[in-house]
């Protein structure tokens, strides 16, 4: 807090100037607390250790998005998916989409993807908006790249991801179980339908 000899008041209404040092403490407490706020939305849960062995050029490719935590930017959202593939830069091109019944639309958002360390560990940050990163960790990972749990900085950023839209029921209490040992909430966890005769097939891009 400033002490009370940096400041200056008016005689008539005791509103309080901010002096230039006042400000730049203020600039100096909204970067660290901006900085640290970032640091934090690129770290796994506590707990949550991203899979070994990880390779991007098998990840790479279409997803279908069997299951969430909703998530505001997809609440209502159905057949949606993720499709990944890599930049010459090094960085990964994720397209989301997903088809709004209510409105008869589809909806999409192209991001940037990094790794945040060696790139056989399935930890990276993802923006969709300039500058701003969320962590992106694949926390499971079936042997053949199938389906993956995909958990961000917290515990109900949560997806299972599939190469095709069902899983088997077996799979499905499988994944459950591993959720679960990871401390997310399954009863939180929505399936999402991927077949709706009402929606057109979506252009590749």
């Amino acid at each position: 807090m400033p002490r009370p000899d940096l400041q200056r008041y008016t005689t008539h209404r005791r509103t309080p100037i901010a002096t230039p040092l006042v400000l730049g403490a203020a600039a100096a407490a909204a970067g660290a607390a901006a900085a640290l706020y970032l640091r934090a939305n690129v770290r796994p849960p506590a707990g949550v250790q991203p899979v070994r062995g990880f390779n991007i050029d098998r990840y790479a490719g279409h997803w279908y998005e069997v299951a969430r935590i909703d998530q505001r930017f997809e609440r209502g959202l159905v057949r949606t998916s993720a499709h990944y593939s890599r930049r010459g830069d090094g960085s990964v091109r994720v397209v989301n989409r997903g088809y709004d019944p209510e409105r008869g639309r589809w909806r999409e958002a192209v991001g940037r993807a990094e790794f945040l360390g060696d790139t056989g560990t399935g930890a990276l940050k993802v923006s969709f908006f300039g500058p701003f990163y969320a962590g992106y960790f694949v926390a499971v990972l079936d042997e053949d790249y199938r389906w993956a749990i995909v958990i961000g900085p917290r515990r109900d950023a949560f997806w299972i991801l599939s190469r095709t839209p069902t899983l088997h029921a077996v799979v499905r209490e499988r994944l459950l179980a591993r959720a679960r040992s990871l401390g997310v909430d399954v009863a939180r966890i929505l399936w999402v339908p991927q077949e709706d005769a009402s929606a057109p097939v979506p252009k590749r891009r």
